[in-house]
């Protein structure tokens, strides 16, 4: 795995094998992806975010049954930046009620006690009393089925939330902070939350592989990183050096919506790009998405 100083040390390293070509094999440019960006009130910027998309629509369906991947892992406030921002999970799981989505699932699985957790984060509250929006802390692991990933290169198989697997739609909803084994955790690190034996990945296979494996099966049809407060340092638990941002990042493509997000902060005092994390880096090369800023199409609404 990396560590936070090898993510340091590295970084400039691992930039120099990012560039590809924009043009595929039948010589025709490539779409570019494109990523919103909104800076305001947490309770406003996730509209903004997403109809430069195109709008809530084009990713949840009437009648869906959406699972939105909150990050609820600590039993700590907003302002530390080690879950997500509460105001935003709730514009979110609004957005996909209006859009007709039949039941919203706001799912985790904590790294501590759930109940706790789900208090001191502020997303019980912020959710309390919506019609169709439901809290699943999944921390039995009944709730998880072994799930093959073909094409993986570390996991070959994992144990995943049923609810994942029964979800029309996925929206991974993380925070944007430090990570001491993996550099920084955003949306596709996220997604380690979805799956029950996470120690296996960080003491198995090699974590930054293992995490991007992970997009093979688990596809998100939007990310929308939350960057109210980012953590800088002492991540993922914290507390560590917060900045608040008041921004979200949007994409349709999970690789580009991380890669924005990275350039945006300054992770233990130092500039990155994505092509510096890691396991953002393996799944660019898996082909998950794009990962140079300069291909994307941002949108600053």
């Amino acid at each position: 795995m990396i560590t936070r100083r090898e993510f340091i040390k590295t970084g400039s390293v691992a930039a120099a094998g990012a560039a590809v070509s924009s043009v595929n094999v039948f010589g025709q440019e490539k779409k570019k992806p494109v990523v919103a960006v909104a800076k305001g009130k947490p309770e406003e910027i996730v509209k903004r975010a997403v109809d430069a998309l195109g709008g809530i629509q084009n990713f949840v369906k009437k009648g869906d049954r959406v699972v939105l991947k909150a990050n609820m892992g600590f039993p700590n406030p907003p302002e530390w930046g080690t879950t997500t921002h509460p105001d935003i999970v709730k514009a979110t799981a609004l957005l996909c009620l209006d859009a007709g989505a039949q039941r919203v699932i706001v799912l985790d699985h904590p790294l501590r006690d759930g109940i706790v957790c789900k208090e001191k984060s502020g997303i019980g509250a912020a959710l309390e009393g919506i019609k169709g929006v439901v809290i699943a802390l999944l921390e039995d692991q009944k709730f998880y089925q072994d799930t093959p990933i073909p094409g993986g290169k570390q996991l070959k198989t994992t144990s995943i939330a049923k609810e994942v697997l029964r979800a029309n739609c996925i929206i991974n909803v993380p925070t944007a902070k430090s990570h001491d084994a993996a550099g920084v955790s955003l949306g596709i690190k996220n997604l380690m939350g979805l799956v029950w034996d996470r120690q296996f990945m960080h003491q198995q296979v090699e974590l930054n592989q293992a995490i991007a494996d992970l997009l093979l099966v688990i596809k998100p049809k939007l990310t929308i990183v939350n960057a109210v407060y980012a953590l800088l340092t002492n991540g993922p638990s914290g507390p560590g050096k917060t900045e608040q941002l008041d921004k979200v990042v949007a994409s349709a493509d999970p690789v580009a919506a991380d890669s924005y997000m990275v350039s945006i902060a300054r992770w233990y005092n130092k500039e990155f790009k994505g092509s510096q994390v890691k396991h953002i880096k393996n799944a660019y090369d898996m082909g998950l998405g794009e990962i140079d800023v300069e291909k994307m199409d941002v949108k600053i609404v």
